[in-house]
């Protein structure tokens, strides 16, 4: 299947679902009060899906690949952010054992998008879409 619009990317769909709950986690109790630490980990998801649609969009596997990276160690930061909310009591483990999974999954399979278009470029079956 070809996908033709970011709207089809599982990666995309799963990136708001992380959105959607980390705007959760820190609409509440400690963590709302944190201006810096909330709008962090808010800037971080959000650069999540912004990069992945930024780089879909340009229409180039190299970009594409380029944003993915970019994308990927968003939420390596935003990974971070949640260990630090969960030290300071903000979370509590359940919360952040749910969306540390997610994130992970995530990363995974950003990666794992990156390097399938990273080895079609060496087998030179890597075209501009």
């Amino acid at each position: 299947m070809k996908i033709t619009k970011f709207e089809d990317l599982e990666i995309w769909k799963l990136s708001l679902k992380i959105t959607k709950l980390i705007y959760d986690i820190t609409s509440i109790n400690k963590f709302s009060q944190d201006f810096d630490l909330k709008n962090q980990i808010r800037r971080s998801v959000i650069s999540i899906s912004s990069n992945i649609v930024e780089g879909f969009e340009k229409n180039s596997n190299n970009e594409f690949i380029r944003f993915l990276k970019i994308s990927k160690g968003s939420v390596g930061e935003a990974r971070n952010q949640l260990y630090i909310a969960l030290s300071i009591n903000y979370i509590d483990e359940s919360k952040f054992n749910k969306l540390n999974e997610l994130l992970t999954e995530l990363a995974n399979k950003i990666g794992g998008l990156s390097y399938y278009l990273e080895s079609k470029r060496k087998l030179g079956e890597f075209k501009t879409r």
